[in-house]
């Protein structure tokens, strides 16, 4: 078995950085609801650092073949911010991971994993429409950036070099771009989000590019009203995401049992104060019309924390 063949090729969208997912957003020395997978176009005040620690757990394990494949991947996923001025944010994403796939080959059950700083993931994020009234604003911000090849994609165990789903790198430059747009009011707040990441080849393999599509919707539960001497706010969130890859391409050839499309729903729920903001959620597949043999997530869990200074 070489390093692509056969049950080694399980590349799906979430071994690849769309890691500007959920960037910390907080502005004017406040924080504000934001959606947890995704990006947000509020402003980051000028001169201000933003940092957000974040959890994940990926898990797959729904396979159609006899492999019985189940590949759980691990991230703590690091984001630091600067507001160039109040339309212009820097970001910088660097997840450290920890992958594991098992399988069953000839009958025996093995176990393959890799573990430490994958790619780096740089952007910025620009405002061009910006309408402020009282108690509610609308922006829309355009974003580019590049995922560089910072990761090791060369790991190898026992049985030789891993396959790509289990690197915690890719090898290859690969450019993104997209647009945000968020209306806010003082109870709730509405983000949505169109991008797309080209996957460039590396080590004669190249995933398929992504596209994506998301939504969110954060919801004031607690306190109901407003009023003076309130220190944090609690909002339940709902989000959707819509998550299309084309198929990987071997050796110039395309792998017939990968990419597809997913849609999952997020359940969520953050806990908001003035310089910080805590928050957890669950993606769970609700369609996954996939290639062939691809595997299939079980669910995505997140935690995080983000803060402002």
């Amino acid at each position: 078995m070489n390093r692509y063949g056969g049950y080694h090729v399980l590349c799906d969208f979430f071994t690849i950085p769309v890691l500007i997912a959920g960037s910390v957003v907080m502005g004017a020395g406040s924080a504000w609801s934001a959606p947890i997978t995704f990006n947000t176009a509020l402003p980051v005040a000028k001169n201000e650092f933003l940092v957000r620690e974040q959890f994940i757990i990926n898990r797959s394990s729904d396979d159609p073949t006899n492999l019985n494949r189940d590949r759980t991947a691990k991230a703590a996923v690091s984001v630091l911010g600067y507001g160039v001025n109040g339309k212009l944010a820097l970001f910088g994403v660097l997840p450290y991971r920890d992958n594991e796939l098992k399988l069953t080959v000839a009958g025996q059950r093995i176990k393959r994993s890799a573990s430490g700083f994958g790619d780096l993931t740089v952007f910025g994020r620009y405002t061009v429409v910006q309408r402020d009234q009282p108690g509610r604003n609308f922006r829309i911000a355009p974003f580019v950036g590049i995922k560089a090849p910072t990761g090791d994609d060369d790991k190898r165990d026992a049985m030789g070099v891993l396959p790509p789903s289990v690197q915690v790198g890719s090898g290859s430059w690969d450019p993104l771009v997209g647009v945000v747009s968020t209306y806010q009011t003082l109870d709730y707040q509405i983000d949505g989000q169109i991008s797309y990441q080209i996957n460039n080849k590396a080590n004669d393999f190249e995933a398929g590019d992504v596209a994506r599509l998301d939504g969110s919707l954060q919801y004031r539960l607690w306190p109901r009203t407003l009023g003076g001497g309130v220190p944090a706010f609690f909002y339940g969130v709902i989000e959707a995401n819509l998550i299309h890859q084309q198929k990987n391409q071997v050796n110039g050839q395309s792998n017939s049992d990968s990419g597809g499309t997913r849609l999952f729903l997020t359940p969520g729920i953050q806990y908001v104060t003035r310089r910080w903001i805590a928050e957890t959620a669950i993606q769970v597949p609700v369609v996954q019309n996939l290639n062939g043999d691809a595997l299939e997530n079980d669910y995505i869990a997140r935690v995080s924390v983000r803060f402002n200074f």
